[in-house]
């Protein structure tokens, strides 16, 4: 008995629903997503209603002066998205290799491996392959995690946690990130001797915002030693707003290693002779099960393992 056509093939669900949809989200009120979408408002309206009673279910909230996405409007809006992003990326690979192109990838990274990795493998692929276009993300790990999803990335080099849905994910851990405390050059404290934790507990300490993972280990790293954990403290992410903050202060920043010694090699700041006993849990490289990767992904994620075992002294090995 064959087995039966997919719901969308039944309902023939058309892309214009879902470019709708999107663009209902984006703007908020369905006659500015007519005017986007160049319908008629009645047309756009016509348009929701088939697409909410093909699936059974509200897809917004019709407000006063506008709409909201339900719950249901949530669900349908994200695979929405992947979907349009996937088909707009199947024009542009197909573009790419009748022009005799290998297309584009679109790869995202948390700090350090941006500063340590990413140069060098853009480097390689730039030299190898010329026609490659390459976009790059600099983000924490859960932004990047969220642009995969919806499709607007390729290949992330960061970080899972706990909380992070990883059944539809391929992860290949590269190495942890150690951490270190800096100081702007000049500081008394960078007079060569080796420093406790006691003695700089005192400082005027920019660290990462709470709730974090590194903030977290901060502060435990001064329990487990007995101490207080510091109160005199600037909560930050911005590595611009840290680097100036350190210039013109004493106060102190702790770092990832990696991100540390691209600093203090430009003169921006000094690494601190202290035993900083936490560290980042490791990154590695990211990709999506649920996605068959391009030619153009495929090449890069090649490049991304040979440069990390020169630069890490890991091997990472393809699935």
């Amino acid at each position: 008995m064959p087995s039966p056509s997919p719901w969308y093939l039944r309902s023939r669900l058309k892309p214009r629903q879902l470019l709708l949809l999107v663009t209902l989200a984006d703007e908020g009120n369905i006659h500015r997503a007519a005017e986007v979408l160049n319908m008629t408002q009645p047309g756009a309206s016509k348009l929701l209603k088939e697409l909410e009673d093909m699936l059974g279910v509200p897809l917004f909230e019709r407000l006063p002066r506008g709409v909201r996405p339900t719950w249901y409007g949530d669900v349908m809006l994200r695979h929405a998205r992947t979907a349009l992003g996937s088909l707009e990326q199947a024009h542009e690979e197909l573009a790419a290799l009748r022009d005799g192109r290998i297309g584009q990838v679109a790869v995202g990274a948390i700090t350090s491996p941006g500063i340590t990795l990413l140069p060098r493998v853009v480097a390689e692929l730039k030299a190898e392959r010329p026609d490659l276009r390459i976009a790059l993300e600099i983000e924490s790990s859960d932004v990047l995690l969220e642009h995969l999803a919806q499709g607007r990335l390729d290949i992330l080099v960061a970080r899972l946690f706990a909380k992070h849905d990883k059944s539809q994910l391929r992860y290949e851990p590269l190495v942890k990130e150690p951490v270190c405390a800096v100081a702007r050059p000049g500081h008394p404290l960078c007079g060569g001797q080796a420093l406790s934790l006691s003695g700089v507990r005192d400082a005027t300490w920019i660290v990462p915002p709470a709730g974090s993972v590194l903030r977290h280990r901060f502060e435990l790293m001064f329990q487990e030693r007995g101490l207080p954990v510091p109160g005199n403290l600037v909560e930050t992410a911005a590595l611009l707003f840290i680097t100036r903050m350190l210039r013109d202060s004493d106060m102190l920043a702790v770092l990832a290693l990696d991100v540390a010694r691209y600093y203090a090699a430009h003169g921006v700041v000094r690494i601190l002779p202290l035993e900083m006993p936490c560290h980042m849990d490791d990154f590695g490289l990211i990709t999506r099960r649920d996605r068959p990767a391009s030619p153009a992904t495929r090449v890069t994620l090649q490049a991304l393992r040979r440069c990390a075992a020169d630069v890490y002294g890991v091997a990472v090995d393809a699935e």
